[in-house]
């Protein structure tokens, strides 16, 4: 009886070791199944049952201030597939050699670096050919040799109907990058974007890239062993990007290319009311359309190293001297700081000596006796080198900061110049040199150190006509309050007349007002290592200032004659089709 007891127990232990050892089994296989093997056995189960189909959104469209269209979207067609598809062996070299048939270069090594660029999931797509037309797509999907792996998707892509006349307004869209993909974020499935996608690459398309792009949408679809769809199980719709509403006007914009012509430079102009850009052209310029589709690594690098440099949007990151466009300043900071008052004169004989230099007048023989008005009219040299030194640098560099010199305007675009506005502190830092008083006769005519960006020279109009300064801006929604510089009206209102009289018939400038409206502002000449460069800054009406503008010709010798007839014509055309609405050198003549 005891023995049949111990013998039960014996055996009721070992059933109870196996069992353990079969739990603990069982667990362990859960385990490496569930955890270690996880992905393998996941990507055996979606491989036969899910696909996602990633839905781009359409891209916000661009309109001047009139609604004439700037960028739109055409519909295309990519060719599409999924990485685990596109694995199966012969898949990619039949589709290379199908597409070299129907005249489409491109290989296998290529069509497997944009699947590898692109890959997140191996259950979402990933785009193998973009941008074809109705017909290709056509072309393609019906040849019997097509896989039945692949499939087309409809997409939008980015057009530009005006081409390269709001090239460096607009900038283009591309690829992105994986710099790119890195600082915008990625995140799996859910990521606003991922590799192949385009965003914006220069001007408003970048600037404002969250507000064009969109979101986009997916689908999740069923399918059977064989690929063959089954059913939805869920999905969500793209989101279309923003449109955005310029203040540009593209006629005013037109009329100033043809004004500006195959010359170098820009010409920029702006709503005194409300900051808005009405016209912003950089010459030479460049087509924004191959840039979108996608161009060769030839035809980028030549676009690049143009020695004209087409993708440089001088209106706001071309640095120059301002050259006398620079005087009404001085001429303001000499009254404010009590220097001068406007019956102060000097006497220029054509040269103004400094020790044993001798710093000359663009006017070889002189101009005798000129007062603040007179000097401003007839820019001479010799005045504002007598009350430059009066003011002194740190009393010019204090006053240029007011009308915004050396500071960027905070224009809504990308690549901005702050320019130089020098000073004692600068050179010290940047030449380990002291300031001395030959570089303050220089730089009281605009010369010299200092440095401005044809959008600051705009501004500093713009304070000069309204004593307000204002943030340019491109976008209709962007406007900010301009800020009041509590400028005095009595000295502000002595350097307007001189600038009025800089376009009455004796003054530089007279070729600006000849066009059917009161101007007032301020020709220059910039000396330059080729052909001087020629600027004309102005507004008008000059007893009511609406607009101001701005031309800069390089190597355009005077800006009596190069910039100021642009400028003349642009400002007549713009108050002239005015709606009321918010709209959005040293020894060198003038």
């Amino acid at each position: 009886m005891f023995d049949d007891k111990v013998l039960l127990n014996s055996r009721l232990r070992l059933i109870r070791i196996a069992l353990m050892l079969s739990m603990l089994i069982l667990f362990s296989g859960l385990l490496y199944y569930q955890v270690f093997r996880s992905d393998k056995y996941v990507k055996l189960a979606t491989s036969n049952k899910l696909r996602v189909v990633r839905l781009p959104a359409r891209r916000g469209r661009i309109l001047d201030a009139n609604g004439v269209l700037l960028a739109n979207n055409v519909l295309t067609f990519d060719i599409v597939g999924y990485p685990l598809d596109l694995r199966k062996e012969g898949i990619l070299s039949g589709f290379a050699d199908l597409l070299a048939r129907h005249g489409i270069p491109l290989s296998e090594k290529t069509l497997e670096k944009r699947i590898k660029k692109q890959y997140v999931v191996p259950y979402r797509s990933v785009v193998l050919l973009r941008n074809l037309t109705l017909p290709q797509v056509t072309d393609l999907v019906g040849d019997p040799e097509f896989p039945p792996q692949l499939f087309h998707l409809p997409v939008w892509r980015r057009t530009y109907p005006v081409g390269s006349l709001v090239c460096h307004v607009l900038g283009y869209v591309g690829e992105i990058s994986e710099r790119e993909l890195k600082e915008l974020g990625q995140d799996g499935e859910t990521s606003r974007f991922v590799g192949g996608d385009v965003i914006g690459k220069g001007g408003v398309e970048h600037f404002y890239e969250d507000r064009l792009q969109g979101y986009p949408g997916h689908k999740v679809l069923e399918v059977d062993a064989r690929g063959r769809f089954v059913r939805v199980l869920s999905g969500r719709k793209p989101v279309p990007g923003e449109d955005l509403s310029l203040t540009l006007d593209l006629g005013a914009q037109k009329f100033a290319a043809d004004l500006l012509g195959e010359r170098r430079g820009a010409v920029i102009a702006m709503d005194l009311k409300t900051g808005g850009v009405k016209v912003l052209y950089s010459s030479p310029t460049f087509d924004l359309n191959p840039l979108a589709w996608g161009v060769s690594s030839k035809e980028w690098k030549d676009l690049v190293s143009d020695p004209h440099r087409p993708m440089m949007n001088r209106a706001i990151s071309g640095t120059y001297s301002p050259g006398s466009v620079y005087k009404p300043v001085v001429a303001y900071a000499a009254l404010a700081d009590g220097v001068v008052t406007e019956k102060t004169t000097f006497f220029c004989s054509g040269k103004f000596e400094l020790g044993n230099q001798v710093f000359r007048c663009h006017r070889r023989w002189g101009h005798g006796n000129e007062d603040l008005v007179g000097a401003l009219r007839d820019s001479c040299d010799v005045y504002f080198y007598e009350v430059g030194q009066r003011v002194g640098i740190d009393s010019l560099v204090r006053w240029g900061k007011v009308f915004g010199i050396g500071l960027k305007t905070g224009i809504d675009l990308p690549g901005e110049s702050e320019g130089n506005i020098a000073g004692r502190e600068w050179k010290e830092r940047r030449f380990g040199d002291r300031w001395y008083k030959g570089d303050t006769v220089n730089y009281s005519i605009g010369q010299g150190f200092l440095l401005m960006t044809p959008i600051q020279i705009l501004r500093q109009f713009g304070a000069l006509a309204t004593g307000k300064l204002l943030r340019p801006h491109l976008f209709s929604d962007a406007a900010s309050a301009p800020v009041d510089l509590a400028l005095s009206p009595k000295f502000l209102k002595v350097v307007q007349n001189g600038m009025a009289a800089v376009v009455k018939p004796k003054g530089t400038g007279w070729r600006a007002g000849i066009y059917g409206v009161s101007v007032a502002g301020k020709t220059g000449t910039v000396q330059n290592s080729g052909e001087d460069h020629a600027v004309f800054g102005g507004y008008a009406p000059a007893e009511n200032p609406r607009y101001a503008a701005v031309a800069f010709v390089e190597e355009g010798l005077h800006g009596s004659t190069a910039a100021a007839p642009i400028v003349g014509q642009l400002l007549a055309y713009l108050v002239k089709n005015d709606k009321g609405g918010p709209g959005g050198a040293s020894g060198k003549g003038e």
